[in-house]
């Protein structure tokens, strides 16, 4: 859209990461292997967003473990850098919904954005109420609006807890065994997501929330020859 004087008028696109911070991600370097690929993965993420002329790409990040905190405000993707975070205590999933929920309230997030994505990167099994916090988010309008995306990190993540997360019959769960899997999976997420989460199908009319009307690619197979598995 331009505005008189030529100006293109962006709408702001959150991406949210969701990330497990618990004690069980220190096994086998988890949570060495989740702080590098984020990390790597924010220059692909920036050279992305310079071509989703519709968008404002704001990045963000929430950490769950006993409770919940944020550890990034709402940030543009330009100015973005990673905090590294540590692994320890419970999983407080559900008190990370809550907080969730209540940035995607209206206000502070606007009716005129376009559908959040939010990322959720967990190992294991919520030790509060999750069904609470998910209910939560969800009656918020961008909660159940969001593009929602989970990275389950090894074999022993809760895969139904992930799969009602997303609340969609058209995607599941990412499985990442290894760290290359996982860095992959998060470099994916970082591009082609964002991309297309940028450019919905159709646009919202008449400052109302519709549909988000957004389709995501199926993501690639993830093919590693790596011998170290989680």
């Amino acid at each position: 859209m331009t505005l008189p004087g030529g100006e293109i008028s962006k709408r702001e696109l959150h991406f949210i990461w969701i990330v497990d911070c618990s004690g069980s991600m220190r096994d086998d370097g988890k949570i060495q292997s989740l702080n590098y690929a984020i990390r790597e993965a924010i220059p692909h993420m920036q050279r992305e967003a310079e071509s989703n002329f519709q968008a404002n790409l704001l990045v963000s990040a929430l950490k769950f473990s006993t409770g919940a905190h944020w550890i990034i405000p709402p940030t543009d993707v330009n100015s973005f850098k990673w905090i590294d975070v540590e692994a320890k205590g419970h999983t407080d999933l559900g008190q990370a919904l809550v907080l969730l929920s209540e940035i995607l309230h209206i206000p502070p997030m606007t009716n005129r954005g376009l559908p959040p994505v939010l990322v959720l990167l967990s190992d294991g099994q919520p030790t509060d109420n999750f069904e609470d916090g998910l209910n939560k988010l969800l009656q918020e309008p961008w909660g159940k609006k969001a593009i929602r995306i989970s990275i389950a990190i090894g074999e022993d993540a809760n895969m139904k807890v992930l799969e009602q997360f997303i609340g969609s019959d058209e995607r599941s769960p990412l499985l990442a065994r290894n760290p290359e899997v996982l860095s992959n999976y998060i470099r994916w997420v970082s591009t082609v997501v964002q991309s297309a989460s940028a450019r919905p199908r159709s646009q919202q009319k008449n400052d109302e929330l519709h549909d988000s009307n957004v389709e995501i690619p199926k993501p690639p197979e993830m093919i590693s020859t790596a011998t170290d598995v989680w």
